[in-house]
């Protein structure tokens, strides 16, 4: 069992970040296990993802809140796997978004990497730059 966490800092205002987290369309452009995602009502999203050399299909669940700048999920997996997504302005160009993840794999090495890489795509893809190990 592990609970996970991992911050950047990104040179886009809150509200662009927020606006781009929380739509599930972009999330394979940011998680690389990520294959396909689309919202099909409410908060339901059906995805298609690759983790570790399985392929996954089904429904996972997706609750963005924009007044806290958050945005929660899980999946339909036996692994207990949830996390969340916060977005904190740093002034009105700067952000800080923070990834949690909760799960009962015990990948601690693997698991902080994929949070480190998912932060370094998000960042990547909205200011065009990387993250570095401080974040």
């Amino acid at each position: 069992m592990g609970d996970y966490e991992h911050s950047a800092t990104i040179h886009r205002p809150p509200d662009v970040v927020f606006d781009f987290v929380s739509a599930a369309d972009n999330l394979p452009s940011f998680f690389d296990s990520m294959k396909d995602a689309h919202a099909t009502g409410g908060d339901d999203v059906h995805v298609v993802a690759d983790v570790e050399g399985n392929q996954y299909e089904g429904q996972a669940w997706m609750h963005a809140d924009p007044d806290a700048k958050s945005v929660r999920w899980s999946a339909e997996t036996s692994s207990g796997y949830h996390g969340e997504l916060f977005v904190t302005g740093i002034g009105d160009e700067e952000s800080r978004v923070t990834v949690t993840l909760h799960t009962e794999h015990t990948d601690g090495p693997g698991i902080r990497a994929g949070l480190e890489q998912t932060l370094a795509n998000l960042k990547a893809q909205l200011d065009g730059s990387s993250t570095d190990a401080a974040g």
